[in-house]
């Protein structure tokens, strides 16, 4: 019975171990038949351009399997398929590893258009995803169609508004209908919800109203008359403007508007017409602070550096190679240059000769018809006589943002600094990795309700208008640029569409091609400057062409080259794209820093472009065919800078004409 009894609870024991383990293997053969390979395609599919593909091995809940570890082959119907990754090519039917559940290969591409479908396995599990390859022309359409229509409708907010419906007829399977609701609820939404794109609406709003409040209080005035005693002509005026402009180098975006709006009632004052100082503010911000060695850029332009020298395996410090890549920065350097040679020498050519004539001659800064993009002048209107006009009230809250800026990117990349490598990473820390980190988004957010509070407080201390009276025009002055928001807002949209749409990476595919080393730093600026133009971003420039700028200067010049000749295209390299992405950016109708200085100058947007664009393109080419093209044959680029700035003088004293 004793035997019997333990047998008894035994064979319980083992019935229940059947039972668990029957009704466990069911579960496990359904996760085994039920787990796949989950393919998603990033952006849209272009014929022949590079695009992200993403592979995930998930359970039955669509969980990732983390322990998933093998080896998975990928293949393509409609189209034949090449992937790159890790500097090497794969051909269908080659085993790529996928570890830890994930696999994100960034260089698949697909060399016919039309519809296909990408199958992938690993071990048992399968996946596939459809795809709609387009031709690569439709990617640089949206942009191309929304510059032509800005430049002959004179309407930037309906040309936008095109160009971006059209890139979601693209993306969304040209169904015009779903493309226009996507518009309106995803891709606008998504565009002004980023981080840094509301970070500039907040910063703009806070010194619209900022200036408002200087602008009520006679603070303008009051430096209008006082810089008037030394700056009386319209020469001293522009080179006043200019000479602003590279003081405050540290941020395009604060440099823009803080000398747009400072310096816009001297130049009414003294007849510069609106399309000068909006030339001169746009020519002094991006072009200033790319080459700053110390500026919220520089971070991003040495990160972009240092992840394309990485690709390559090249050990070389990114920081000493931006430093040595200045003195071949013709463009940003030469514009500078231009700038001082035409408003000392009072001379013009193109729209902008007869948009200063028109000033001089009528008084009117604004061509008849034109609709500047910002109006706190017409908003706010002149300040009451009896108020005082001192001139402090506007310098100080100016200067007050411009000092709450330098303290606040110093400890804001402090902070950054010690969060991420503690009290020793700190204490190692140089100035340029301390702005590195900075966040200088957040800084100008701080900066400029700081200068806010510092003008109003200054008419309520001096009882120039009452908190009330202060608060309202304050409102006012950020409500006066809300068109401006409107257009940066759209201008974000369609650089997402060219993001989508690899609008980028079509241009650098079509460009690729046999050409000498020495002309690398040449062909690259071109390039840079085609695609900045056309995205209207320079950063997104610099990150899609700066991989490709370092590794074929990398590996194009023969063994037998010179080091210092490898060196110099190194450098002319890396300097063609950082000049290239600037060129492209300041004279694009849909980049935001051209839309801000036409706000910032209260000057009508297209106008803005149509007068600025000669001139650019004029040293940019001067800078390209004199500049970059010799300096890669090995000449001392200061002799190669010294040759362009004779040249554009020439062609200022012969080609313009005095505007007095």
């Amino acid at each position: 019975m004793k035997y019997f009894f333990s047998g008894k609870i035994y064979g319980v024991f083992i019935f229940l171990f059947l039972l668990a383990l029957s009704s466990a293997l069911p579960c496990a053969y359904a996760r085994d038949e039920k787990a796949m390979l989950k393919l998603e395609i990033k952006g849209s599919v272009i014929s022949g351009v590079p695009f992200t593909l993403e592979i995930k091995a998930i359970d039955e809940n669509g969980g990732l399997l983390l322990d998933f570890n093998d080896y998975v082959k990928i293949n393509a119907t409609g189209s034949s398929l090449m992937i790159e990754k890790d500097g090497k090519l794969y051909e269908p039917d080659e085993y790529l590893k996928i570890t830890g559940g994930i696999l994100t290969l960034e260089g698949v591409v697909l060399d016919k258009p039309g519809k296909g479908q990408i199958d992938a396995s690993a071990g048992d599990l399968k996946g596939s995803i459809s795809y709609r390859a387009l031709p690569g022309v439709l990617s640089i359409l949206p942009p191309l169609l929304a510059i032509l229509l800005a430049l002959t409708l004179r309407q930037v907010v309906v040309s936008l508004f095109f160009g971006i419906w059209l890139g979601a007829i693209f993306i969304y399977n040209f169904n015009p209908f779903t493309a226009l609701f996507r518009l309106l609820d995803t891709l606008m939404i998504k565009a002004i919800a980023t981080e840094s794109h509301v970070a500039i609406i907040v910063f703009s709003l806070f010194l619209g109203g900022m200036v408002a409040v200087i602008s009520g209080s006679g603070g303008n005035q009051g430096l209008v008359e006082i810089i008037k005693k030394r700056a009386r002509s319209p020469r001293s005026g522009q080179l006043a403007t200019w000479l602003l402009g590279i003081i405050i180098f540290f941020d395009d975006y604060a440099n823009t508007l803080i000398v747009g709006n400072s310096m816009r009632p001297l130049t009414d004052k003294l007849k510069i017409s609106r399309e000068k100082l909006s030339f001169i503010v746009d020519a002094t911000a991006a072009p200033v602070t790319s080459i700053a060695v110390i500026s919220t850029w520089i971070g991003f332009e040495i990160s972009v550096i240092a992840k394309s020298l990485q690709s390559v395996g090249l050990h070389r410090e990114p920081y000493i190679l931006f430093v040595q890549s200045i003195p071949y920065r013709f463009y940003p350097i030469l514009l500078l240059i231009f700038i001082f040679f035409i408003a000392y020498m009072l001379r013009d050519f193109g729209p902008m000769l007869a948009a200063e004539l028109r000033t001089r001659k009528t008084g009117e800064v604004m061509a008849p018809g034109a609709e500047p993009l910002s109006s706190i002048d017409t908003v706010i209107g002149e300040p009451d006589k009896k108020i005082p006009r001192r001139w402090y009230n506007a310098i100080v809250p100016i200067l007050s943002m411009i000092i709450f800026t330098m303290i606040g990117l110093y400890f804001s990349g402090k902070t950054a600094i010690a969060a991420e490598g503690g009290t020793d990473a700190l204490k190692n820390a140089r100035l340029y990795d301390i702005i590195k980190y900075s966040d200088s988004f957040q800084v100008l957010i701080w900066a400029s309700f700081g200068g806010s509070v510092v003008a109003i407080l200054m008419v309520l201390v001096q009882k120039i208008m009452n908190l009330d009276k202060a608060v309202c025009l304050w409102i006012e002055g950020a409500k006066s640029l809300m068109p401006a928001v409107v257009i940066l807002c759209l201008a974000w949209t369609i650089g997402d569409i060219c993001d989508n749409l690899h609008t980028g990476g079509y241009v650098s595919q079509i460009a690729r091609g046999n050409i000498p080393p020495q002309m690398l730093p040449f062909t690259i600026f071109i390039l840079s400057s085609i695609i900045s133009f056309a995205t209207g971003t320079s950063w997104g420039t610099m990150t899609i062409v700066m991989p490709i700028a370092v590794a074929v200067s990398y590996h194009l010049p023969p063994a037998d080259m010179a080091e210092s000749m490898k060196n110099v295209i190194m450098l002319g390299s890396i300097s063609g794209v950082l000049a290239g992405a600037t060129f492209g950016d300041h004279c694009s109708p849909i980049s935001d820093t051209t839309i801000m200085s036409s706000m910032a100058s209260a000057c009508d947007h297209i106008d803005h472009v149509k007068t600025q664009m000669p001139y650019t393109l004029v040293v940019a080419i001067v800078g390209a065919i004199f500049g970059l093209i010799p300096s890669g044959y090995g000449l001392n680029p200061f002799i190669s800078m010294a040759i362009c700035s004779v040249i554009l003088y020439l062609i200022v004293r012969l080609a313009g004409k005095k505007t007095d």
